[in-house]
């Protein structure tokens, strides 16, 4: 780890910054029983070790100290594109997606109620939009953004200054392109995949997409109007699996190394 960590060495301009990243990596990588929270990070109890030296420690490099985490972002990238191992390749998917994380009060940046969708309900946090790139062996993260609510805008949604998560997510998707990540489609859940403006950015980028859509959503189709998915199969002739009609078969293989026709 230390080998790793020395890549990011003239990154930071104090001893003690390097300290920090590293102490911070040490408790990311360190199996631990609960959350990552500071003193989980730090491996110092709950609620009574926050006054911890770690913990004040790491508090202070997380927080205060003087740093570009957009720096340590690209660095950590190209290690990532440049070793053998984890590069990106054409056969890769940049996969879109968001996730919210309970907080109580309205004070930190980002917090108002909103869907959090690893709860599968609404409620007050914080929601940040990712992407990730993967492949049939390996996945990592590529960039994040928080989202902020409307609420925290004088004129809400139509502050200029307000950005929806589908204009993070194209934003993210141009930084990955940038940063020289390649890919053979990007990926993401009904929620993305319901608008049109997302898919025709894709489009327009020579980017292939496969964005789920909900089973009420129309989707166009060449030489007729627009039809839901369920649609599109009942019109498919199916007379049983002796009599396929213009159904195909495709032998599934899955991990165990079963396969399944389907």
């Amino acid at each position: 780890m230390e080998d790793y960590a020395a890549c990011f060495n003239e990154l930071f301009s104090r001893l003690a910054q390097r300290r920090g990243f590293r102490d911070y990596l040490t408790g990311l990588l360190a199996p631990r029983d609960r959350n990552k929270t500071l003193t989980g990070l730090a491996g110092s109890e709950p609620v009574k070790g926050a006054q911890h030296a770690a913990v004040q420690r790491l508090q202070h490099f997380l927080s205060q100290s003087r740093w570009d985490p957009d720096e340590v972002n690209r660095r950590r990238l190209e290690l990532l594109i440049n070793d053998p191992a984890t590069a990106p390749h054409g056969c890769g998917v940049i996969a879109i997606d968001d996730s919210g994380d309970r907080k109580d009060g309205t004070a930190p940046a980002h917090v108002g109620r909103q869907s959090l969708g690893r709860y599968g309900k609404t409620g007050n946090g914080i929601v940040t939009v990712t992407t990730v790139w993967a492949d049939e062996r390996v996945y990592y993260p590529l960039h994040a953004e928080p989202y902020t609510p409307a609420s925290h805008f004088v004129k809400k949604q139509a502050d200029p200054q307000f950005r929806t998560k589908l204009q993070i997510a194209t934003d993210l998707i141009r930084k990955a392109l940038a940063a020289g990540v390649v890919c053979r489609a990007v990926v993401a859940d009904s929620f993305y995949g319901d608008h049109d403006s997302l898919r025709g950015e894709l489009s327009r980028s020579g980017l292939g997409f496969v964005m789920v859509l909900k089973p009420s959503r129309g989707s166009w189709q060449y030489g007729a109007e627009a039809y839901t998915p369920k649609d599109a199969a009942r019109a498919v002739p199916w007379g049983g699996p002796d009599d396929p009609g213009c159904w195909h078969p495709v032998a599934r293989r899955f991990r165990d190394g079963r396969t399944e026709t389907w």
